[in-house]
């Protein structure tokens, strides 16, 4: 079918590299999406010039599904090296910190999932799904006793840190600390978490060298921090093996050796940050979607066994918690009647593509019914689809099972956006409910 170009927006009103984008509605960014799928060839993009940062030469947007999933399923021509996740390049100190298998090409990137992925098994996750019922209740416990409040921080980002601090052997003293220092490495371009200042220049809004320097040295300290508490626990690891990853991990054997202690430690942020930031968001995401449509809610509530799978699907899609992922072209390629340079460099929009009419009906209508729903919100096929997607939905499922049995009525008010083009997240979520009965 036809795209409808949305009237209110021109190609001159779209640039994805100025940071007020990123501010706008997500109306708004839907329509500029939907723009941008109607040009006859992708748009080239290009980042201000940011201080102390490699200069970008431009990234073309990839905003069609079809573009995305090609793109994800070819990693010969489209390398996450040397950055999968930074749209500009990092200054070379920083790599040891970030550095990790999500920027990797097959073969290492096959080897080191392979050793990863064993915690992701469908029997692992069987062996788990008692443990995130208890947790669930538990964290639905406190929730009701704190009366409402915040919906982010008392729940939907407790169950997927708990559980992926859990799996990796962190202890519960550390829980907080990782939450505070993932939100810092996922929100690098938002103020309130790395102290940068935003200055406008030519009509454009982008960090001046003062917000850079500080917003460099935040991410730097809290990839630091993590690293020290990733070498305290490998030691402890190598020394006394408990069959958590962490164990895995540190005592695998990949081509003959073992891991660095700086590469185990990157896959430590890897794991800690992916396996914390994007479920949580799913989940607040969610309640928030469900509130703003209670026919939904209603659906969902007359069989939740038989429509939650369904439900997680379509609040992945319309929300994609991962707004973006980079690639870099090998070589010269042809796709879709465009000709990509070696060198350059494409962005994986999946909140565009999982927005693009030509795959999805009524793209922009929230349908826990959708069927079929090929949306790319944990990655677009290929090697680096989303190695804990199973564990996202198994936590997303046991989290409003537990919430709309118990409180039926939560409803979530306005939330406190992050500023990202990476990942679509709230800082915050006021939440309210009608006090359930006692137990018992």
């Amino acid at each position: 079918m036809a795209t409808e170009i949305p009237p209110q927006l021109t190609m001159a009103d779209i640039d994805l590299g100025d940071l007020r984008f990123w501010t706008r509605p997500l109306e708004e960014r839907a329509e500029a999406f939907a723009v941008l799928r109607a040009q006859p060839a992708p748009v080239l993009f290009t980042l201000p010039k940011i201080p102390f940062l490699g200069q970008s030469p431009g990234s073309w947007a990839l905003v069609r599904h079809a573009d995305v999933a090609e793109a994800s399923r070819n990693p010969e021509v489209f390398s996450s090296e040397p950055s999968a996740t930074s749209p500009a390049d990092m200054p070379r100190w920083m790599d040891g910190y970030f550095n990790s298998m999500i920027d990797m090409d097959d073969p290492r990137h096959a080897k080191i999932r392979r050793i990863v992925s064993r915690a992701f098994s469908p029997k692992m996750l069987a062996k788990a799904e008692d443990d995130i019922a208890r947790r669930a209740a538990r964290i639905v416990d406190e929730l009701i006793e704190a009366g409402g409040g915040d919906f982010v921080s008392r729940a939907a980002a407790r169950l997927p840190v708990e559980v992926i601090c859990d799996m990796l052997g962190i202890p519960a003293r550390h829980h907080r600390r990782v939450v505070d220092l993932t939100n810092i490495i996922v929100g690098y371009s938002d103020a309130e978490y790395v102290g940068a200042t935003v200055e406008y220049s030519r009509g454009t809004a982008r960090m001046g060298r003062l917000g850079t320097l500080r917003m460099l040295g935040t991410v730097a300290s809290a990839g630091f921090r993590l690293h020290r508490l990733a070498a305290q626990l490998g030691r402890e690891r190598r020394a006394s093996p408990t069959g958590d990853l962490t164990s895995a991990l540190v005592n695998a054997n990949v081509d003959g050796e073992r891991l660095s202690p700086r590469e185990f430690a990157a896959f430590f942020l890897l794991l800690v940050v992916a396996g914390n930031e994007t479920t949580r968001n799913a989940i607040a995401h969610g309640l928030k979607l469900f509130t703003d449509h209670p026919d939904q809610r209603d659906l969902l509530l007359a069989d939740f066994d038989g429509r939650i799978a369904g439900a997680v699907e379509e609040i992945v899609r319309y929300s994609s918690p991962v707004i973006s992922m980079r690639r870099n072209l090998t070589r010269d390629h042809e796709m879709n009647g465009h000709t990509f340079r070696k060198g350059d460099r494409v962005t994986l929009l999946y909140w565009a593509a999982n927005r693009d009419e030509s795959v999805f009906t009524d793209p922009d209508r929230f349908d826990i019914t959708r069927s079929p729903n090929p949306h790319v919100g944990f990655g677009g096929p290929g090697p680096h689809f989303c190695l804990g997607a199973n564990l996202a939905r198994r936590e997303i499922t046991v989290m409003f099972r537990e919430l709309f049995t118990r409180l039926p009525d939560i409803t979530a008010g306005e939330p406190d956006r992050l500023q990202s083009g990476f990942i679509n997240g709230y800082k915050r979520l006021p939440c309210t409910f009608t006090p359930p009965r006692p137990r018992g």
